[in-house]
């Protein structure tokens, strides 16, 4: 699979994740706890106790039915299920993970990563050119050679099911997994309070906490600017992959995203919190006359789309050169910055939709992801 073909693979699923069990040795356990302070994110909890703090991964993969507990302990622990906090080395598994550990200027404790040729951050990046972030190989076969060298404190996986060998075998070894589930989350900002969960494992979270009021300032008063146009433009997502249309579900942080920016989202009555799959001659029937199509799969061109089908110049949008990518800024080895550092900037993702849907309420404001295609 080429490396385009797999990225859209992972738009399409919603950024894949990895399955962990484990055994928690029995403790005490205290009344009350400290609230955690989420506000958005569904997918994990943290208590605090006297002692210690237990992080709870509840929705790690789709139809998870099991939950997935960690104590965090700032004494020395060497228990299985426990860890010890701040942590000092982290493997990542998604290049989406990479951003939030940025945010909290712990980019130098990520000691590996499956495939760094998809990470495109400059300061990651310089990592990696450095030797000082190493190649761990497939996401699904990682060197488990190289990883026991590194001897990571933890691991940060994803998965898409309960069943991933790669990460039974680095429990194995010794190597705690945790599951990450932000790419599940049904908002923007739920994906971005994620920051909150490495927050805790580096035992950050007054910073982690400033840094997601600041996004969520930010998004929140972008919501209300949109709200100030009273044009809602009709809008189609997506575009063809193997002769499947895909495009965000109504239930979907996509669709979110497009009713905060205040737009007709032609689906948006379509139920379900991933993606369609619809046929080509239905979706040409419902989005042949919308004003605004953004995210068309991997075309950087009019004549590209044309090119690849010419049903798609039919479309009023691409007749009034309406259309819109997420690529418009790619890293120094071709991956799409879009899809690293969305999940944690929401904000940015709805300024540009808003730029796209209602470019006279933010007049100076340049794009962060997306461009017009010409």
């Amino acid at each position: 699979m080429n490396y385009f073909k797999f990225t859209l693979l992972i738009f399409i699923i919603a950024l894949v994740s990895i399955s962990c069990k484990k055994e928690l040795r029995p403790y005490k356990i205290e009344k009350n706890s400290a609230a955690s302070g989420l506000k958005y994110a569904k997918g994990f909890e943290i208590q605090h106790f006297k002692d210690y703090k237990k992080v709870i991964i509840k929705a790690p993969y789709k139809g998870a039915k099991e939950t997935f507990e960690f104590i965090l302990r700032t004494s020395k622990t060497t228990v299985k299920n426990e860890i010890n906090i701040p942590i000092n080395s982290i493997v990542v598994t998604s290049t989406t993970h990479i951003p939030f550990i940025e945010l909290l200027n712990e980019q130098e404790k990520i000691v590996g990563f499956p495939n760094t040729n998809f990470i495109s951050s400059p300061k990651t990046r310089k990592l990696i050119d450095d030797n000082k972030l190493k190649e761990l190989g497939h996401p699904e076969n990682i060197n488990t050679e190289t990883l026991v060298a590194l001897n990571p404190d933890v691991v940060i996986g994803f998965s898409l099911t309960s069943n991933n060998k790669m990460f039974n075998i680095i429990e194995q070894i010794g190597i705690p997994v945790i599951l990450n589930g932000d790419w599940l989350e049904e908002t923007p900002l739920g994906r971005a309070e994620w920051i909150k969960f490495y927050g805790v494992l580096f035992n950050k979270e007054k910073e982690a906490d400033s840094i997601f009021n600041s996004i969520e300032k930010n998004y929140l008063e972008a919501v209300k600017i949109a709200k100030k146009s009273k044009e809602k433009p009709t809008l189609l997502a997506g575009g063809l992959f193997k002769d499947v249309w895909y495009l965000p579900a109504g239930d979907s942080f996509e669709a979110t995203f497009l009713r905060d920016a205040n737009v007709n989202y032609l689906w948006n009555e379509f139920k379900g919190k991933g993606s369609l799959a619809l046929n080509i001659e239905s979706v040409f029937e419902k989005g042949k006359n919308a004003s605004i199509w953004i995210s068309p799969s991997f075309h950087e061109s009019l004549k590209e789309l044309e090119e690849t089908n010419a049903i798609y110049s039919q479309f009023k949008a691409f007749q009034t050169q309406n259309i819109y990518s997420y690529m418009k800024t790619k890293g120094a080895t071709g991956g799409i910055i879009y899809f690293e550092l969305s999940p944690t900037r929401p904000d940015f993702v709805l300024k540009d939709l808003i730029k796209i849907a209602h470019p006279e309420l933010l007049k100076d404001y340049e794009f962060t992801f997306y461009k017009k295609l010409n």
